[in-house]
């Protein structure tokens, strides 16, 4: 479209408070630019003044949420960790395979050595020696740049033994993937480090007591790393001036679809998708109507057109029946066909099961082809139904969330737009009017 213009700049660059305000300086995979910028303050700190015990308290009082879809406080994941002595692992989530997420791409390609300085302090917190960045395999130039970058922070003292001549010692090793969309499940990204078919593993016991090689794990993502330099440097008091009381911080939303500027645009927590969509992405091509949004790429359940002043943080999406999760939000305009466009993230899910439970093996395949029928103009009256209990069966009855999201789509699209799919069904008036379902909203 011609009124499309990419967006690789976004909020908040510049600003102190940014992930991203070293994001426009040239080679910041360099140590020495990244130290004259601020990299690895927060470590120097961190060795000088606090006890591992007191890092890992100042990131609990700093109520940072993870970053990669579930909001689990991270702070309080760490402190699962056994003290016993003994080995422990790190393994950063940077798979970012959920579509439409974007986010953690662009972090590790642009400021490599925040990263770096954040699996340090929370490795220091925990008393971790060996850390992992699990990458999914497309990711070339961001693993090249992890790989520069880590070279250079061993040699600058940053990274390896006895850490700016503390007796701290840490090894950071880049894992690249093969870009399946499961090892995006935190045991199932174990099992491919380990050298297994990347599949979920039956919980418990819990990868804090029995993770990689069978030793206590911590699992975090990219962006919930990349927050903790700066809390560690300035405060808890001063990353809880941002976000809202229970939702503290920023986070990076990856928004496209049916926008003028798509891209990373990193905000305060609670910032409203009408403020999103319309102020920072440039609204809708064409001046056309939201009619459906993603809010967490293929995964969570949808948000209707008419509810864009939901804010965004981790509590208020739950009020109306979804989640936040990676922010990675999908805009779709009044001209898609919701059934067209559900087949196709079915298609995506179906694709990328694994195959190790029998309801999200099986059930994704009817699902797909049920779908296909409808969308043909083949199906009958019977399939909405089908469809709603082939998700039933999968829904809560599997090893991980992959089989929940797989029918996440469905259900939203038949809550919100069922007279779409029995438009397309031979013999099936619908039941409701377009008009009388807005109005029920």
């Amino acid at each position: 479209m011609s009124d499309v213009t990419p967006q690789t700049t976004g909020a908040g660059q510049g600003d102190d408070w940014s992930l991203f305000r070293n994001r426009q300086v040239p080679q910041m995979v360099r140590l020495d630019v990244a130290l004259e910028h601020g990299a690895y303050q927060g470590l120097k700190k961190a060795l000088a003044e606090y006890t591992p015990e007191q890092v890992t308290q100042i990131v609990i009082d700093a109520s940072l949420l993870g970053r990669g879809g579930a909001g689990f406080p991270a702070g309080r994941k760490w402190s699962f960790i056994p003290k016993a002595p003994g080995q422990k692992y790190l393994t950063v989530n940077a798979d970012e395979s959920e579509p439409g997420t974007f986010s953690n791409r662009e972090l590790m390609e642009t400021d490599p050595h925040q990263l770096i300085e954040g699996i340090a302090l929370c490795c220091y917190a925990v008393g971790i020696s060996q850390a992992f960045i699990y990458i999914r395999g497309e990711y070339v130039y961001a693993a090249d740049q992890l790989d520069r970058a880590i070279a250079e922070a061993r040699a600058g003292g940053y990274l390896g033994p006895n850490i700016l001549g503390s007796d701290y010692s840490l090894e950071v090793f880049v894992f690249r993937g093969a870009g399946a969309y499961i090892c995006g499940e935190e045991s199932a990204l174990l099992e491919s480090i380990e050298g297994n078919r990347p599949m979920p593993r039956s919980r418990p016991p819990f990868p804090a007591v029995v993770g990689l090689y069978g030793r206590p794990t911590v699992i975090n993502n990219v962006e919930t790393i990349c927050n903790v330099p700066r809390i560690v440097f300035k405060g808890a008091d001063w990353y809880k001036t941002l976000g809202t009381p229970t939702s503290p911080g920023t986070k990076v939303y990856s928004i496209s679809g049916h926008v003028r500027r798509p891209g990373n645009y990193e905000l305060p927590l609670g910032t409203t998708l009408r403020e999103l969509i319309y102020e920072h992405a440039g609204g809708v091509p064409g001046d056309r109507a939201v009619k459906a949004v993603l809010p967490s790429g293929a995964a969570a359940p949808w948000i209707p057109g008419d509810q864009l002043d939901l804010p965004l943080d981790y509590d208020n999406p739950k009020k109306v029946g979804t989640i936040l999760g990676s922010a990675s939000v999908i805009v779709m305009d009044e001209t898609v066909s919701i059934p067209h466009a559900t087949l196709r993230l079915t298609e995506f899910f179906r694709h990328e099961s694994c195959g190790k439970c029998t309801p999200c093996r099986e059930g994704t395949m009817w699902l797909e082809k049920t779908m296909e029928r409808i969308c043909a103009g083949e199906g009958v009256p019977g399939d909405l139904d089908l469809l709603i209990d082939v998700c039933s069966k999968i829904n809560g009855r599997v090893l991980c969330a992959l089989g929940d999201f797989a029918v996440s789509p469905i259900q939203s699209s038949l809550k919100f737009f069922r007279h779409e799919y029995e438009a397309l069904i031979p013999g099936l008036a619908p039941v409701r009017e377009p008009e009388l379902v807005a109005a029920d909203k």
